[in-house]
């Protein structure tokens, strides 16, 4: 009996081992997902946020300024694009390092902080962070903030690790005080504007456009106090995907002067 018990502690730790090398192999393969191996499967995995600029759903359609972009990929690659919905921009950043996904297919702010962790396509669009408020008329008569200095001591609410946490801890710095910053780590900008103009909290950050067209809907918001310049916005690969980049990249600057790009653009950026 011991004899048989001091054979199977190798045999055991073999087992082990081959296991523990499978899950190292698969996670690599995983993270160093390329055009090649995408080819391979036939499918590309894209994600997307759901909102009133990026992708909704009007009537019994789909619709969307990266709605319309994707469609648009789809017409000229030959893969499956399987589409999934995160509001998160963290998971969605997660899910791309890890291999869930193949590109992040949002509005994202082209920060130096985000270029450490992703790769940036070209720019498909420009917008800017506006402070989302509520007017006058539906906040006990008191006047909306339009210098930055009065932001000091006030809470921001934004999406957990939104890139427009940067430029709020920037403003800080410039207005020489304190802003305090408050990570939502379940509601996107869009949910987070609407809670403001419900009363819900009293500021957040948000899209100018994304902000234009809740205000169509809820005319509580004031959206005139701009918290950054105008910045260039673009979807997002892995570092591991250089393939895939230059791809895109190739694709996009061919489609930025196309007829079929500035419909899309003008249908929701105008």
């Amino acid at each position: 009996m011991k004899n048989k018990a001091f054979l199977s502690v190798p045999i055991i730790v073999i087992i082990l081992i081959v296991v523990w090398i499978f899950i190292r192999n698969n996670a690599t393969d995983k993270d160093s997902r390329d055009y090649p191996q995408i080819q391979h499967e036939g499918v590309l995995r894209v994600v997307t946020d759901y909102n009133s600029v990026g992708y909704f759903v009007l009537g019994d359609t789909i619709a969307g300024f990266n709605h319309d972009l994707i469609e648009l990929l789809q017409e000229n690659i030959p893969l499956k694009i399987d589409i999934q919905l995160e509001s998160s921009i963290d998971k969605s950043m997660d899910g791309l390092r890890t291999g869930k996904y193949d590109i992040v297919a949002r509005n994202i702010p082209v920060t130096s902080e985000l270029r450490d962790s992703v790769n940036f396509t070209e720019a498909i669009a420009q917008n800017r962070q506006v402070l989302i408020q509520r007017k006058k008329k539906y906040n006990d008569n008191i006047e909306p903030i339009r210098s930055h200095l009065d932001l000091a001591k006030k809470t921001l609410y934004v999406p957990a690790k939104s890139p427009v946490i940067l430029r709020i801890q920037n403003l800080a710095h410039e207005i020489g005080d304190t802003i305090y910053i408050k990570e939502d780590p379940a509601y996107g900008s869009e949910q987070l504007a609407m809670m403001v103009a419900s009363g819900d909290i009293d500021f957040a950050v948000c899209d100018e456009k994304v902000a234009a067209n809740i205000a169509k809907t809820s005319p509580e918001i004031d959206y005139s106090t701009f918290v950054g310049f105008t910045h260039l916005e673009a979807w997002a690969v892995r570092k591991s995907s250089p393939v895939l980049l230059d791809s895109l990249n190739v694709w996009i600057s061919r489609i930025k002067g196309t007829e079929a790009y500035n419909k899309i653009y003008k249908k929701y950026y105008n």
